[in-house]
């Protein structure tokens, strides 16, 4: 079973002399989506890996004879994992700017690896686009709302990796996550050249799996693993490059009582999490569902705002008297405040929200009125809080 990506039509992505950069996680779909479009182009293509020795001396050789030699037959060169390729930022601006018409796609599973060497050398050279494990946005297009909300629970337990959302057998969910887990996400983590002690990074994943919903103390997180609280922080922007948690910051326009300094983390997956902790129990079964159901809906209105070109400010709030809202977002001039809720219980707006932005809105999602939030094209407008 394919699932249709929102990119699946990539000429609408590419531009002669420019430079497409395909991020996301390791087994999300990237070589997938690059083989399924390459299946049906016209074009006359190279297609080749960050792992292939000829290509890796080519791209970080600057010897711009060769490579217009190697592309003058092409008209479009596919290079998947290019962040294996040292120095790969310089040989695409030489492929570029000096190959008239030439297209390029290169894919990344390390942002810090691949974004740090493209950054400088393709500056006004490239576009890039994040691939994401598959959205409901995706989704919508296979199923109907019904049958959507009726595959909830799966989604909040199991994630939507491609290789996990496309069979029913429970124990092959269990094990795909399991190898996306060990040997793919932490693999890379590990390989990374100034990474010590893999036990710091697996305690540290699984303590923020625990706390998901929760604001993080790097100071308490580094007492816990027992590293230094600069070797926290290191390793928390690792796993965000490395597209395993997301970071959300505290909204705060310095009023006394907003905590303001505290970030909370959500994963790209809730499949990734309840691997990390190895809880795969089915929703009547937990006691985690409210952060299961933040998580998921976090990720989903990210997902949701890439895909659609919309690019608000994302936070939460909270105060220290213990009032929140799980996702602010900030754009078209105001502040939309959404709180999520897996049971029916339906909270109150915040007092001190109201009264200390009157421009804010307040909704709470729950599985009754969710969809919409993470697929409608439009952002609606604003309704004031009631």
């Amino acid at each position: 079973m394919y699932i249709n990506r929102f990119f699946d039509n990539l000429d609408s992505e590419l531009a002669e002399n420019k430079v497409l950069v395909i991020f996301g996680p390791r087994q999300v779909g990237k070589t997938t989506l690059i083989k399924n479009y390459l299946s049906k182009s016209t074009l006359n293509y190279f297609t080749g890996t960050g792992d292939d020795i000829q290509l890796r001396d080519l791209f970080a050789s600057d010897d711009l004879r060769r490579i217009k030699e190697f592309a003058k037959e092409y008209q479009l060169i596919v290079i998947d994992e290019a962040q294996r390729i040292r120095n790969i930022g310089w040989g695409l601006k030489l492929l570029v700017d000096h190959v008239e018409g030439i297209k390029v796609i290169v894919t990344g599973s390390s942002s810090f690896e691949l974004a740090g060497q493209v950054g400088e050398p393709l500056t006004g050279r490239k576009l890039t686009v994040t691939l994401f494990p598959i959205s409901h946005l995706e989704l919508s297009n296979h199923y109907s709302a019904f049958e959507l909300s009726q595959k909830l629970p799966d989604f909040l337990v199991y994630g939507t990796y491609p290789s996990v959302i496309t069979t029913d057998d429970i124990s092959q969910k269990i094990r795909s996550l399991n190898e996306i887990t060990n040997s793919y996400l932490l693999k890379d983590i590990f390989e990374f050249d100034k990474i010590r002690s893999s036990s710091v990074i697996i305690n540290l994943l699984r303590l923020l799996a625990h706390q998901v919903g929760n604001e993080v103390s790097l100071s308490e997180l580094a007492q816990i693993v027992s590293v230094d609280y600069k070797t926290v922080g290191r390793y928390l922007d690792l796993f965000e490059k490395s597209f395993i948690i997301y970071k959300l910051s505290a909204f705060s326009r310095n009023m006394r009582n907003e905590i303001s300094s505290k970030c909370k983390y959500y994963f790209y997956d809730n499949g990734i999490r309840n691997t990390l902790i190895s809880n795969f129990n089915t929703p009547s079964m937990r006691n985690d569902m409210g952060a299961l159901w933040e998580n998921l809906m976090v990720m989903e209105r990210v997902k949701r705002n890439a895909y659609r070109s919309i690019y608000p400010n994302l936070y939460f709030w909270r105060t220290y008297d213990q009032k929140e809202i799980d996702l602010i977002e900030e754009r078209d001039g105001g502040l939309f405040g959404f709180e999520f809720k897996w049971k029916k219980k339906q909270p109150k707006v915040p007092k001190q929200w109201v009264s200390s932005y009157k421009e804010a809105s307040y909704e709470v999602m729950s599985p009754d009125n969710y969809l919409d939030f993470i697929l409608s094209e439009q952002n609606p407008p604003y309704r004031p809080p009631k």
